[in-house]
């Protein structure tokens, strides 16, 4: 067993156990694209910046699934895309310099 190995399982377990405790029966988490998004944007703004834009994929994902239009999945996915082009275009004023024009701005 490598370390890898080790930990993705202590991270799909401490997410089922994150997703039961929560009440958060019907949702399939893609763990390594939220992890890929929050170390994104750790190195392209700041350190903290990682677990807020986790927290707030989360949130946008729900507001975007419970509106109706989108699978929770597809939702994470969308949002974890918007947050990604924004560390690309951090020190630009918004993804690839255009400003707020693409986003949910």
């Amino acid at each position: 067993m490598t370390d890898y190995d080790d930990e993705k399982r202590a991270l799909d377990d401490w997410s089922h156990r994150l997703l039961h405790a929560l009440q958060i029966l019907d949702l399939e988490a893609d763990a390594q694209l939220i992890l890929k998004v929050a170390e994104k944007s750790s190195r392209s703004v700041s350190p903290s910046a990682g677990p807020i834009g986790a927290f707030y994929i989360g949130y946008a994902a729900a507001l975007a699934a419970t509106s109706g239009g989108v699978d929770t999945q597809t939702a994470v996915t969308n949002a974890a895309e918007k947050v990604m082009k924004l560390c690309e275009g951090v020190n630009e004023g918004g993804p690839e310099g255009g400003g707020w024009t693409e986003t949910a701005q």
